[in-house]
């Protein structure tokens, strides 16, 4: 998220991006926020949830604006990102294919290439006119104004990439692998990763700060790994988790973020506000990600 989005919000809606994929049940297209019993949120805080099928739940001052489960994906969703505005979102599908909501244009997709590995992770440019997409070989896919600034699809990895965040220009990217180790690009600066160590649980998911200047990472305990201005706010390292962490997003003035479970539940750290989760509803499939505005 970049000072640009922050102004954008004050002046109407904003939107942050994260990986998501999952599964949710029909009360989703119907009622997403109230189907999930979300609450107000202060300082006009929201997210959404995303599910395998497609099934998008909204909560907080987050608008729904469609999903894909009507269109019956044909490789599971793995991927969201979400416009400036917070007034659309895309989706993204392992094989590439991606679907666009709301005031999210379509730019283009991998759905009609033949992949090395599937995508694993999404990320929109700070103005919304692109996106990139990341495959757990490292492979990266430019659309839209999306450069590309190179990746890790030439490189032996120890471990699969998890998840791409987007610097605050939009001219550089980070990827993360389920190790931690941490491959940047463009004018992503390189501020520290786990690479090098020993994990309880894989890295499942990274996001960047407002400025620019750092990241965080989360493993699938909950445990959040924080590099250059990036704040340590908490995790959920130690608690007892119903199911394993799968995302992170971070807060539009980089100062908090929330970590989702597979199964919806929502943790809120720093100025990160509780709007409502999927925690007490039986989903068809696994949430698998959150996204912030």
């Amino acid at each position: 998220m970049i000072p640009f989005r922050k102004t954008f919000r004050r002046a109407g809606r904003f939107a942050a991006v994260a990986a998501l994929v999952g599964s949710a049940t029909v009360l989703s297209a119907a009622n997403p926020a109230g189907a999930a019993g979300a609450t107000s949120c202060s300082d006009g805080q929201g997210y959404w949830l995303s599910a395998a099928d497609g099934g998008v739940f909204a909560y907080g001052n987050s608008g729904f604006h469609g999903s894909a489960t009507p269109f019956k994906p044909v490789s599971p969703i793995v991927g969201s990102a979400s416009t400036p505005t917070g007034d659309g979102y895309w989706q993204v599908a392992s094989d590439g294919g991606v679907f666009s909501f709301g005031d999210a244009p379509f730019y283009g997709s991998a759905g009609g290439i033949k992949l090395n590995k599937p995508i694993v992770g999404m990320t929109a440019t700070p103005t919304g006119e692109g996106y990139w997409l990341v495959a757990s070989d490292g492979g990266v896919f430019a659309y839209g104004d999306a450069g590309f600034y190179g990746s890790a699809g030439n490189l032996h990895l120890n471990k699969p990439i998890a998840g791409i965040a987007s610097s605050n220009t939009g001219q550089g990217y980070w990827i993360v692998g389920s190790d931690g180790g941490v491959f940047a690009y463009g004018d992503a600066r390189f501020y520290g990763s786990t690479g090098a160590q020993t994990l309880n649980k894989p890295v499942v998911g990274i996001a960047a700060t407002s400025s620019g200047l750092g990241y965080w990472f989360v493993a699938s305990d909950g445990g959040v790994f924080a590099y250059g201005d990036a704040g340590f706010h908490g995790s959920a390292g130690s608690l007892h988790l119903n199911k394993p962490v799968v995302g992170i997003a971070n807060t539009f003035s980089g100062n908090g973020y929330v970590l989702v479970g597979s199964d919806g539940g929502l943790f809120a750290y720093g100025d990160a506000h509780f709007c409502g989760s999927t925690g007490s509803i039986n989903l068809n499939q696994p949430v698998v990600g959150v996204s912030t505005f």
